[in-house]
């Protein structure tokens, strides 16, 4: 299962029912990745971290400077030393 990116929504999604989500925001050179949500039944899978990793190759292939306003990217980041360079 690989993560879409559907920029016009600013979200990367899975396709679970419902659908797996990491919302962003994008400005000032900037993207704050706001919400990532898995549903329950899908749980413990590794499914958060493929969007996040998604959202990050994403962010860093654009020249953004990443903003893990969501506690999931958050944790995801600090357990994954190699993405503190693009924290803002």
């Amino acid at each position: 299962m690989t993560p879409q990116h559907e920029p016009e929504h600013q979200r990367f999604t899975l396709p679970t029912t419902p659908a797996s989500v990491l919302d962003y925001h994008v400005g000032g050179g900037r993207v704050t990745f706001t919400h990532t949500g898995v549903p329950e039944a899908c749980q413990g899978q590794g499914l958060a971290a493929r969007l996040v990793e998604a959202g990050l190759q994403w962010a860093s292939a654009q020249g953004l400077k990443i903003v893990p306003a969501c506690s999931y990217v958050h944790a995801y980041i600090q357990r994954h030393p190699e993405w503190q360079p693009f924290v803002a």
